[in-house]
């Protein structure tokens, strides 16, 4: 687990630098710059209201007694996207609207909780073998 981390902490940086240079060459260092603060607003303002609205879901879900776990898996997926969009760079930048987008987003929540349920489902087995 921690070589993993040590892979995208180092990895995912070397990455970005790369691509900024590459496309810092070749448009420029101002519209370089400006790109990346184009985008950090506009992933703001996209997260803000895509957080907005699943705090809604959330609550109406909770009001109407329903366990909103869909909604929760939604706002962690939100949640990581603002994290991209705060990164500088242009892969994070496009890893974050990726995940800003309704239908890519409902993909990769049903991987998540597939993910989840079999992690769930292993621990239990292990509990019941103690």
């Amino acid at each position: 687990m921690i070589f993993k981390l040590f892979l995208i902490f180092t990895l995912v940086p070397f990455i970005e630098l790369a691509l900024l240079l590459k496309i810092g060459t070749m448009i420029g260092a101002f519209e370089t710059i400006m790109i990346i603060i184009i985008t950090g607003m506009a992933g703001a303002l996209m997260v803000r209201s895509a957080g907005i609205d699943c705090l809604f879901r959330i609550q109406k879900n909770m009001n109407s007694g329903i366990l909103p776990a869909d909604e929760l898996f939604s706002g962690l997926l939100i949640l990581v996207a603002g994290a991209f969009l705060l990164t500088p760079g242009l892969l994070t930048d496009a890893s974050g609207f990726i995940l800003l987008i309704p239908a890519t987003r409902e993909i990769i929540k049903k991987y998540l909780k597939r993910y989840v349920k079999l992690k769930v489902d292993h621990t239990s087995l292990d509990q019941k073998l103690l």
